[in-house]
């Protein structure tokens, strides 16, 4: 019981930052890609900003400190950027390419944290002083890259209200894309659907190797983890 308690936390303590700068990252990208688009509210409401405080949702931050503790799977996050689509030069487009810079700022989270990984690791090798906060470094900065992979391909899942929906969405016509945006409000009950019959697994699981592999080798860190 105690080992596991160990384990639980030590777990909570490697993914708590690259988790919320992932989720932080996120919504940033949602709001900096809305501004070049034409929407100046997320920039006007402060949104664009690091400060961790003015994003964290007090339940996504409970839901992840709980699911890091006693889950095979850690899910949490933050309070959504506003965003204001009528406000874009062209709605549709603008909708697809804020939609996308959310995961693909994930993605490139997932690269830093390979960067620190590979730093970290040549410190190591090089008999660099602080060897145990190093370890701990670089295994954070792991944990990092399966979060934000993670993060990326569930958001790109076409469901509502996801981002991949309002990617989906901008590419259907007008009418069956709003028939399509209805089924938000059933966005969680599809998810959890989706959980229980081990779909969203046998989807996720196989592109978040590939993923990974790919920065992997990117990074040359195949050989040395």
């Amino acid at each position: 019981m105690v080992q596991h308690l160990n384990t639980a936390l030590q777990h909570l303590a490697t993914a708590f930052v690259p988790a919320v700068l992932g989720i932080m990252l996120h919504e940033v990208a949602h709001g900096w890609a809305a501004y070049k688009m034409g929407d100046p509210t997320a920039e006007r409401s402060g949104w664009l900003t690091l400060n961790p405080l003015k994003h964290i949702d007090p339940l996504g931050l409970c839901v992840f400190v709980f699911t890091a503790l006693a889950a095979p799977f850690t899910i949490g996050w933050a309070k959504p950027v506003p965003i204001q689509p009528r406000l874009f030069r062209n709605p549709r487009a603008g909708m697809i390419l804020v939609s996308l810079a959310g995961p693909l700022a994930n993605f490139l989270t997932a690269c830093l944290c390979a960067l620190v990984v590979k730093l970290a690791l040549n410190l190591l090798t090089a008999d660099f002083p602080g060897s145990e906060a190093l370890f701990f470094i670089a295994g954070s900065a792991r944990e990092g890259m399966f979060i934000n992979v993670a993060l990326a391909w569930f958001n790109l899942m076409p469901v509502p209200p996801l981002d991949g929906s309002h990617i989906l969405a901008g590419l259907l016509p007008a009418a069956v894309a709003r028939m399509y945006a209805s089924l938000a409000r059933l966005g969680m009950v599809i998810v959890i659907l989706l959980v229980a019959a081990g779909l969203l697994r046998r989807v996720l699981v196989p592109l978040m190797i590939v993923s990974i592999e790919f920065i992997d080798a990117l990074f040359n860190l195949g050989q040395r983890m």
